[in-house]
This record gives structure tokens, sequence and C-alpha cells, in this order.
């Protein structure tokens, strides 16, 4: 079983050292590398679940290779830094970092925000993902009725609907097959009980149907049922 691999980058080979043994206590992978040319290349190339990174190195100072990390990745970066004048910089992520460390430090708290940080990323991973996928399941949908907006999206395109039609649309909707007589649709649709012929009933669904008709490739989803009234019935399964 593969565990998520850490990068130390770290001058100090006492410290990489207690540190990486710590983290592999912890269940994680590491590797360490002692100067900052070789990070984003690193990073490119192995894909770590996570860096932490010293400020002070050498060969190319941290926040420069936080930078060149950012340019290529969005791994996770925890900055270990001494230098207390760079913590607002930090915290205002000019740099991207996601968290930092003051020296000195715990090597205990050190696993514990890494084990933070993680869970955080994958957290916001999850609602991404998430929420991509729905949007994704809505484009994708044959039909889909948005009540805030009047609005009925299919295929990509949309239509803005009155009041009354959306409504009379949602009732159909709702229970796909089912018939509703024109006294039916009347009750639920004029919660005001006002007095509407069968006729008022008729033109709506005239007029829904001609502006549905563009949307779904001619399929009239709104049907007639003769002698009875009508019912919603779509052809490609939602």
């Amino acid at each position: 079983m593969s565990h998520a691999q850490i990068l130390v980058v770290e001058d100090e080979t006492r410290l990489a050292t207690v540190l990486c043994e710590y983290l592999q206590q912890a269940g994680f992978d590491t590797h360490h590398l002692a100067e900052g040319n070789t990070v984003a290349a690193y990073v490119r190339e192995h894909l770590p679940a996570l860096v932490l990174l010293d400020l002070m190195l050498p060969g190319r100072d941290g926040l420069d290779v936080c930078r060149d990390i950012r340019a290529i990745s969005q791994v996770p970066i925890i900055m270990l830094t001494a230098r207390v004048e760079e913590i607002d910089r930090l915290l205002g992520l000019e740099l991207g970092a996601d968290d930092y460390i003051c020296k000195p430090y715990s090597p205990r708290e050190v696993v514990a925000r890494v084990r933070a940080v993680l869970r955080r990323v994958k957290a916001t991973d999850s609602r991404s993902s998430e929420s991509a996928a729905a949007k994704q399941l809505e484009q994708n949908a044959a039909f889909a009725l948005d009540e805030a907006t009047l609005r009925v999206r299919a295929h990509g395109r949309e239509v803005e609907l009155t009041r009354v039609e959306f409504q009379l649309l949602q009732v159909l909707h709702h229970h796909p097959g089912r018939i509703y007589s024109r006294a039916q649709l009347m009750d639920l649709i004029y919660a005001d009980r006002r007095i509407v012929s069968d006729r008022t009933i008729d033109s709506h669904v005239k007029k829904l149907r001609r502006k549905l008709l563009p949307l779904l490739s001619g399929e009239d989803v709104v049907q007639s049922v003769y002698g009875v009234g009508y019912r919603f019935e779509q052809s490609v399964k939602i």
C-alpha cells in the first residue's frame, strides 16, 4: 500500500532527519532535499502530496522556490521559517503557501500540521469534485427547472417562462405520465381560486409548448390526452 509522500526541503541535515523520522512513524513516505535549485523539478516529476519548505536555503531562497512550485503545481506547501518579519507575507498568501510553522518547533507539531493541511486539501478537492459533478449533471440533464429564475434548461440552452407557465410545467413535470384534468390544473396553479376557463389553461399550454420545442429539438413533452387533460412525457430519461 503506497503512502503519501512528503517532500522535506531543509538544509540542516540533523533537523531534516528528525522530521523525516517523525513523518515516517506517522505513516508517510519522505524525501529530503537540502537546497532549493532542484525542488521544482522534483515536484514536477514525483508529485509529492505536500512540501515542507524551509525559508532559508542554499542555492535558491525558499520564497523563490515557493514561487517556482506555484508556477507548475498546486501541491500544498508548509513554510518553515525563523524569520519573523516574513510571517505577514506568508499569512497574506503572497506566495501561495498553505501554512507556516515558526522555528524552533516540535516535530510532533509539524506532523499534526501536515495532517491538518492534507485533510483540508482533501475536503476542498472533494467539494470541488462534487460541485463539478453536479454542474456537469445539470448541463447534461435533458430537462431542468430553476424556480428561482423561472427558467427551463435543456441541452445547454434555456428559456424564461411566465410564473403561470412555470407553475403549469412544474406540476406536470413533478409526476411524469400522470394525467391532469384542466380543472385540476386550475386548482393547482391558481392558489387564489380565481375563475378561469378551460381555454385559459389551453392557452397557457400552447404558449408553453411553443417555448419548449426549440430546447428539446422539437419534442413535445407537454402532451394532450384527448377529452381528459394534459401530461408530461419525455422520451429521453432525465
